[in-house]
C-alpha cells in the first residue's frame, strides 16, 4: 500500500517540456514549466500512472487519453474549452478529463498531481 500525506516529498521529477505535437500546447500566460515521472506504463502501453508538477502560468493542451487526477498540492483551475466548464483545483481535489478534450490550465501556485490515464491504442 502506498501512503501520502500533505508535505511528503513525491520524489525526483524530470523536466517535461511542452513540446508533444499531439497535445498542441499553447502557452497563454507566464512561463509555466512542467516536471513529471511515470511510475507505470508509458510508450506503447494503454495506461500510465505518475506524478506531474507545473509552476505558475497558463497553457492550453489537448488531453491524450482519459485521465483521473488528484491534486496533492498547489492550486489553479482547468477550463474545458468546449462548453467553458471551469474546475477549481486545490489539494485533495480530483478531476476526470476525457481523451481529446481541449483544456486551459491556469496555475496560481505550483501544482502537483498524481494521475492515472488510459488510451486504448496506447501512448
Amino acid at each position: 500500500m502506498i501512503g501520502w500525506k500533505p508535505g511528503d516529498d513525491v520524489g525526483a521529477l524530470e523536466p517535461w517540456p511542452f513540446d508533444a505535437a499531439e497535445s498542441q500546447y499553447r502557452i497563454v500566460a507566464g512561463a509555466p514549466r512542467a516536471f513529471g515521472r511515470l511510475d507505470a506504463g508509458g510508450p506503447g502501453h494503454p495506461t500510465r500512472l505518475g506524478i506531474w508538477r507545473c509552476t505558475a502560468g497558463a497553457f492550453e493542451c489537448t488531453e491524450q487519453g482519459d485521465e483521473l487526477m488528484t491534486v496533492l498540492s498547489g492550486r489553479g483551475r482547468v477550463t474545458e474549452l468546449a462548453g467553458g466548464r471551469v474546475h477549481e483545483l486545490a489539494a485533495g481535489d480530483s478531476l476526470f478529463l476525457r481523451h481529446g478534450s481541449r483544456v486551459r490550465w491556469e496555475i496560481d501556485a505550483a501544482l502537483t498531481k498524481v494521475f492515472f490515464a488510459a488510451k486504448p491504442g496506447g501512448y
